[in-house]
């Protein structure tokens, strides 16, 4: 990755939130990604433990300026799940208000979820691109888990959210999933992308990292032979 590029990856219930057993149980990955030079960042579906993100951020001399939210479910953004409630971009906005950028077709399910306002958000298109220093982020609409998922494309990394992990990829049995959106994300939508990036996913499931290439050669998931055996694969009728 780029020398000037300040990137972190971190593991909820682990490198932080390491008293809450729901977060260690869910193994969620938080992201930072920043400019060295000008010593600005932004967070990546920050929850879970925010004070200590934002604190850890501060420590190493950083200004947090925005966050990206790769879609809308409680554990990525903050909220109630299954009776717990997951501190997110609320708290973030209490410690630090920043926009908080999003796909424009996720942004209803962030207000509902987390009770921001609309103006807190910022709406995006596919392939629009956010700054942070002079740090490029491409936006990337991945639908399929939910309706605005996205992925996000920085220098040689894909920070994929709950669209693709390493051995798996997101449900679409949830509200909001479309199991054949999540087909047309996974083998077209992605498809172009170079094999060469490295894919950090949102959950550790099946790993932390690893070249793209390699998880296309192994991802059951990416080695469907077509939409009738997919849904099949998924208990629909085609």
């Amino acid at each position: 990755m780029n020398d000037q590029i300040y990137f972190r990856q971190l593991l909820a219930g682990h490198d932080f939130a390491v008293n809450d057993p729901t977060a260690k149980m869910m193994e969620n990955f938080v992201y930072i990604i920043g400019d060295k030079n000008t010593r600005e960042c932004m967070l990546i579906d920050p929850a879970w433990g925010v004070e200590e993100l934002v604190d850890l951020i501060e420590d190493d001399g950083y200004t947090l300026t925005g966050a990206l939210a790769t879609h809308y479910h409680p554990d990525h953004v903050g909220g109630t799940m299954y009776g717990h409630t997951v501190e997110g971009l609320p708290a973030l906005m209490d410690r630090c208000p920043c926009k908080v950028h999003a796909n424009e077709h996720e942004v209803e399910g962030i207000i509902k979820v987390t009770g921001l306002s609309k103006s807190d958000l910022v709406a995006h298109g596919s392939g629009s691109k956010v700054q942070v220093g002079e740090i490029e982020i491409e936006l990337l609409h991945t639908p399929g888990h939910t309706p605005g998922s996205q992925c996000f494309c920085v220098d040689d990394a894909l920070i994929s959210g709950d669209t693709l992990f390493l051995s798996g990829c997101g449900r679409v049995d949830l509200p909001g999933g479309d199991a054949d959106e999540m087909y047309y994300t996974l083998t077209q939508r992605l498809s172009s992308l170079s094999g060469d990036l490295t894919l950090y996913p949102g959950h550790s499931y099946g790993g932390q990292h690893a070249p793209l290439s390699k998880v296309r050669a192994t991802n059951p998931y990416l080695n469907m032979p077509d939409l009738k055996t997919w849904r099949r694969h998924h208990g629909l009728s085609f």
